[in-house]
């Protein structure tokens, strides 16, 4: 089954909720994005934020991480019910990426993923190039996450296209 069968354009789909605790933010901020405002939450207080806060990239892997347990709770529920999932491969990349709001810690971010269409791509193999707007919630329902992102399905047992 094709992913857009399964999810219409415009389908709001819930990927999953996390809460970012301090500790998260300071234990990925130190491996990824040593700023401030990430690793220090006295100096994080001098800063434009005002308190320690979630790097952006720490936002946008809790996104990946929800749209996996997702994709993976709904490949599980599909083979349950018989029906075939699509086979999802790698993201040749997302656009516009936005960090509207900061994430600080205590904070809950729902992530959301929203097809917008596909299309067919011919070439060796055929596969079909899925983009979506994929969004983070705060819990006081403002966005503070935002991108255009693609994903590709395929068809590894079809025959190549000529």
């Amino acid at each position: 089954m094709k992913l857009l069968d399964l999810y219409p354009p415009g389908t709001r789909l819930e990927l999953g909720s996390v809460t970012f605790t301090a500790d998260d933010i300071i234990r990925f901020a130190e491996k990824f994005d040593p700023q401030p405002f990430h690793v220090d939450a006295e100096a994080a207080k001098t800063y434009v934020f005002g308190a320690l806060c979630a790097s952006g990239w720490h936002t946008c892997a809790n996104w990946m991480k929800s749209f996996i347990g997702f994709i993976t709770r709904e490949i599980t529920r599909l083979k349950t019910e018989g029906i075939a999932p699509p086979k999802l491969g790698p993201s040749p990349g997302f656009a516009e990426l936005q960090w509207l709001k900061p994430v600080y810690a205590g904070d809950t971010i729902t992530f959301f993923m929203t097809p917008i269409d596909s299309r067919t791509v011919k070439g060796r193999h055929r596969y079909i190039l899925n983009s979506a707007l994929s969004e983070g919630v705060n819990q006081n329902g403002e966005t503070v996450l935002r991108f255009k992102s693609n994903l590709i399905e395929f068809f590894p047992d079809e025959e190549p296209m000529p």
